[in-house]
């Protein structure tokens, strides 16, 4: 079957919508594991007092409220998502000003009159299907001279949170991502993250690597907590394992789990984050 763009996104956007709000609370309102990346992020940009800036897939807006405290009261912010509920925490969990907005918009289509000083996208070029499309069309937006900052994750395997999970439950459930979608590590190295934005145009470029650490607990509270967390479509998936295969997959992830599994039976995770800034 081929690939379809706009079905990808669709399901993307319902799934953000039903994930948002526990997504906010677990991760994003509180600076652990990888969104301690959040002032890394703003820092590196050294944004200025009466910047003009549009946070890209700001999700539940926190690198907004970062970018807004740093614009000050002669500054500007937008922040742009596709899901509605994440906006709607989103301007929650900013204060109101009047030099703070938030829109509706896709990445490689969103059409502003003006240009950008500052462009930030944080953990959403991999989740772009023509990322090419969307990083020439935040050139595009961005003022001469213009500074993007992106950051994703590392590639899968310096981030086992994620890894420890998915590379067992696919030998179960092989299609438990939809077939042909874009790996969410594609961009996960210095070179390729740093080719993809120099293939757009943008020059200037520099790719910072952090590692945070996250712990989930123990292996019971990991498990406990992806059930808990994970989306409804992967959901559905895994409910379709009998007792034996759950039990089987249980053990195939405690077994990936081991090398960061500490004597008190805690887990503490190595975290890879790429931050990059270049110059439009």
């Amino acid at each position: 079957m081929k690939f379809n763009h706009t079905d990808y996104k669709k399901r993307n956007i319902t799934i953000w919508n039903e994930v948002a709000p526990r997504y906010h609370k677990r991760w994003a309102s509180v600076s652990q594991g990888p969104f301690a990346s959040t002032s890394k992020l703003v820092q590196l940009l050294d944004i200025n007092k009466g910047d003009h800036v549009f946070d890209l897939a700001c999700g539940t807006g926190v690198v907004t409220k970062k970018i807004s405290q740093k614009v000050g009261k002669s500054g500007f912010v937008v922040g742009g998502d596709t899901s509605i509920t994440a906006m709607k925490i989103a301007k929650k969990w900013n204060d109101s000003k009047s030099n703070l907005d938030f829109v509706n918009v896709d990445a490689e289509h969103f059409y502003f009159s003006k240009q950008f000083d500052v462009i930030t996208c944080q953990y959403a070029l991999f989740f772009f299907p023509n990322s090419q499309k969307a990083l020439k069309n935040i050139k595009k937006h961005l003022k001469k001279g213009g500074k993007l900052g992106i950051t994703v994750h590392g590639a899968a395997e310096k981030v086992p949170f994620f890894s420890s999970i998915f590379d067992a439950v696919t030998k179960f459930i092989p299609d438990y991502v939809p077939p042909g979608s874009p790996d969410l590590d594609r961009f996960g190295t210095k070179f390729s993250l740093k080719n993809e934005v120099r293939k757009a145009g943008f020059s200037q470029i520099t790719v910072k690597n952090f590692v945070f650490t996250f712990s989930p607990g123990t292996f019971e509270n990991y498990w406990r907590n992806y059930l808990r967390y994970v989306a409804k479509p992967l959901k559905e998936k895994l409910d379709t394992l009998d007792k034996k295969e759950r039990r089987e997959l249980m053990e195939l992830i405690r077994e990936n789990v081991k090398p960061y599994t500490m004597k008190n039976k805690i887990i503490k995770f190595p975290w890879e984050v790429l931050i990059l800034t270049a110059n439009a």
